[in-house]
């Protein structure tokens, strides 16, 4: 089959690309390096912290030693399977803030304002609850849907930020963010509803899209127009011709390594790898953002957390529960409240996120604390420190260097600090008082500045939600990668539509947006009229300049 597109990547935003191209009549190819995303360690729900730590279905890829963190080197996981990070994510569905997309249109990624993409995320949304059909889809393929909370932990959480003075959201993805209230995820019917199952299959079934397996090693360019993707099969080397265009959909690690490698970048960067120069574009690899988090935790007063399935035999009737009868744990990822809060006055909207869960554990299921405990992870939303994505060396096969340069601005310290103080003072309220037997970590010895900068330094983590690194923005802003039609500026027939052009990190997890980008990418694509703009209001503390809550 000759393809009219070939996208890279089938993952989040790439699937949901596929789905709309193959909808509008179009011959699509999807080449994705990753395997089958078939089994219970990648659709049970509550197996979560599998997936992302396995070679099987993650590219494994590392930071360099950031200084910000005492020289630590944090893991960045990556979806090297069908429906890419999307197969081994958390499953939180955050849509963003209003103002997050209101911004992007302010640096320069005109079309893209809160009023522009809120179609885009009804087209694409099916949720379960909400704020109603105004600002909530009903019909699209991504089921978005809200856990039972049937742990009294869930509601005590809740409660307690209430109690805190904070408000109380019942949707946080629709009119108003600010606030604690039930967490919503990408699970239907207690199975992972990643982009392959919402869009891939469907596209698939069409007969008009196809999926090759390979190693993407550079886009061919043949005059200045990207007209295939050279790749690596077990037959060798092939190029995958595009008829009408290429689409880089590969995450924001791997979507600008592959630009590199195919001489759009920083010139002199590409010419100490002896690649050839296509474009000159400094900005690719530049504007590195991601979220970066701690766990708070806490021991509990009351043997009600999952802690009491933290063993083999617990483990396996969770998983023999779901398998088989589609009940229990298993169903959910836990996550099922949450809180968005600014850190001080004069801040606009949430800067801070919390997501709840009812066991004290790392997310990537090793040291567990002592026995029954619960945990808050909470970080700042909008980090000033920037990083980079660069070339190690010209081969395809080697991983790129990424550095975040995290807690890199004065900000971010104190930023953290906030976090702490303010988590402490929500846990210190009546409703959590039946739960909480003390604090684990970072524990009461940690008060001043410098013991929490102590601790962030040695225990914070990425929450995994890596943007930035092709930047869409005006085409003649010589930082900008893709113009706000995510075509990459200077080559013909090559877009890139993925999380790598976001120009500034949204709140809140970043697979929502990731699918939005896919969806309104199409319609570019496919050169049709927009979607109207919805007009429709985001809530502001109106007294955010003197209150932070």
């Amino acid at each position: 089959m000759q393809a009219d597109y070939v996208i890279v990547g089938a993952g989040s935003a790439g699937c949901a690309l596929a789905y709309r191209l193959a909808e509008a009549g179009k011959r699509v190819t999807v080449v994705e390096f990753g395997g089958s995303d078939i089994g219970p360690f990648v659709q049970m729900p509550g197996a979560l912290s599998y997936p992302m730590n396995m070679p099987l279905y993650d590219w494994g890829l590392k930071s360099e030693p950031e200084p910000g963190l005492g020289g630590r080197v944090l893991a960045t996981p990556r979806g090297k399977v069908i429906g890419g990070s999307s197969s081994i994510n958390g499953m939180v569905y955050v849509r963003g803030h209003a103002r997050d997309f209101d911004t992007w249109a302010e640096m320069g990624a005109t079309g893209w304002s809160a009023a522009d993409v809120l179609p885009y995320f009804r087209r694409m949304e099916h949720a379960h609850g909400g704020s109603g059909p105004e600002y909530r889809g009903t019909d699209g393929p991504l089921h978005v849907t809200r856990g039972p909370r049937d742990n009294p932990l869930f509601d005590a959480f809740i409660a307690a930020g209430r109690a805190a003075g904070y408000p109380v959201t019942e949707d946080y993805n629709g009119h108003r963010q600010e606030g604690f209230g039930p967490m919503e995820a990408t699970i239907w019917k207690g199975r992972r509803w990643s982009a392959a199952n919402a869009y891939l299959r469907p596209a698939l079934a069409t007969g008009r899209v196809r999926l090759v397996r390979g190693l993407a090693r550079r886009v061919v360019i043949e005059g200045g127009r990207a007209t295939g993707v050279e790749l690596q099969t077990r037959r060798g080397i092939e190029v995958i011709g595009a008829g009408a265009e290429v689409v880089l959909a590969a995450s924001s690690i791997n979507t600008p390594k592959l630009l590199m490698l195919s001489g759009i970048g920083p010139a002199r960067h590409l010419r100490d790898h002896g690649i050839e120069v296509v474009a000159d574009r400094p900005g690719v690899g530049e504007n590195l953002q991601d979220h970066l988090e701690i766990y708070m935790q806490f021991a509990a007063r009351q043997p009600v957390t999952l802690y009491r399935y933290w063993n083999l035999f617990g483990k396996a009737w969770v998983g023999a529960q779901w398998l088989f009868l589609r009940r229990g744990p298993g169903m959910s990822n836990q996550f099922e409240s949450c809180g968005f809060i600014r850190s001080r006055a004069g801040i606009e909207y949430p800067d801070i996120q919390y997501h709840f869960l009812p066991i004290a554990v790392r997310y990537d299921g090793r040291a567990v604390a002592e026995g029954h405990g619960f945990q808050v992870h909470v970080g700042p939303m909008r980090s000033k420190s920037r990083g980079t994505v660069r070339l190690r060396g010209p081969r395809p096969e080697e991983a790129p260097e990424i550095r975040f340069n995290y807690m890199s601005q004065p900000e971010d310290w104190a930023e953290f600090r906030a976090c702490v103080r303010l988590t402490r003072e929500i846990f210190a309220q009546s409703p959590m008082a039946p739960f909480v037997k003390h604090e684990i970590q970072p524990g009461a010895g940690v008060e001043t500045d410098d013991q929490i900068d102590a601790f962030i330094r040695e225990h914070a983590e990425s929450a995994y939600h890596p943007c930035g690194t092709a930047r869409m923005g005006r085409a003649d802003d010589p930082m900008a990668v893709v113009d706000p039609e995510c075509r990459v500026i200077g080559v013909e027939g090559l877009r890139v539509a993925d999380s790598s052009i976001f120009p500034r990190i949204t709140n809140g997890n970043l697979n929502a947006p990731s699918i939005m980008t896919g969806e309104k990418a199409a319609d570019h694509i496919l050169g049709r009229t927009l979607l109207p703009p919805s007009n429709l209001p985001a809530w502001i503390n109106p007294e955010w300049r003197e209150n932070q809550r």
